[in-house]
């Protein structure tokens, strides 16, 4: 999608970090911007952030893990703008330590949000994006779907999962015109790692296995780049419509040293 100014984008997890990075960058474009989140306190903040309803701004309550939510979201979105032309689907939490430490409910919330809640908004949206021939996805990822992040396991595990549908949805939308991205940022100055804030009462457990790693990841957030630096790299990769959106350089060296893996181990042309 060329051209932004006067189109409407709503995000998932748009009231803060990554979300309202995003959010306020496609305000910048011109775009109409409609928040979902699941916190009610931090959406009204980030709408009035963002000029309030006068200035083409929605926010809406919004729970990613169901299905009835998300499209009350849509219908929201439709209501107010008529349209929607770019689809943010960006809500995540996170958990850390081993994989074999890892309770199953832990399991289970990681695939809720990050990979159910992607697969509840495109049921939600994308048959309005295939039916009016124009639009875009943005499925927020990680750099831990493309490599191996120290304790990390379950969280990388729903991210890599979060590759693998946006790479098939590039190649089953682009016949209709709509395009699709992945966003996969190494560690950015976001929440994520308090993600335990927004846990449901029937998923409980413990967030972080081992609190010394858990402390070692937040000191890094909290001194990581800001997220309007994956904002602008998303922006980018809607207009230009490119599939891997990678604004982390100090990942690269990672990523290049899973591919060099894996042609390593590929058997030798016949």
């Amino acid at each position: 999608m060329e051209h932004l100014g006067g189109k409407v984008v709503a995000i998932t997890g748009g009231a803060s970090g990554i979300g309202l990075a995003m959010a306020t960058r496609f305000q910048a474009a011109g775009m109409q911007v409609a928040l979902g989140d699941i916190e009610a306190g931090p959406l009204a903040a980030a709408v009035d952030g963002l000029g309030g309803n006068d200035a083409q701004v929605l926010g809406v309550e919004c729970d990613v893990t169901s299905p009835a939510s998300m499209e009350a979201f849509r219908d929201a979105v439709l209501d107010r703008f008529g349209a929607v032309h770019v689809v943010c689907l960006n809500a995540g939490v996170a958990t850390s330590g081993s994989l074999l430490e890892t309770p199953v409910e832990s399991w289970r919330w990681l695939f809720e949000v990050n990979v159910l809640g992607i697969v509840n908004g495109l049921a939600a949206f994308g048959p309005g994006l295939v039916e009016q021939g124009e639009g875009h996805v943005v499925c927020t990822a990680s750099a831990s779907g493309l490599i191996s992040a120290p304790a990390l396991g379950a969280y990388g595990a729903t991210k890599h999962a979060v590759v693998g549908l946006a790479a098939v949805l590039r190649d089953e939308l682009a016949p209709a015109g709509v395009g699709v991205s992945v966003v996969c940022p190494g560690v950015v100055r976001t929440r994520i790692f308090e993600s335990e804030r927004n846990r449901p009462e029937a998923l409980q457990g413990p967030t972080h296995i081992d609190e010394d790693q858990a402390d070692i990841y937040l000191h890094v957030a909290e001194n990581a780049p800001g997220p309007e630096l994956v904002a602008d790299a998303v922006h980018d990769g809607v207009v230009a419509n490119q599939l891997f959106v990678l604004p982390s350089p100090e990942v690269g060296g990672l990523i290049l040293a899973r591919i060099d893996e894996i042609r390593a181990a590929m058997p030798p042309k016949p």
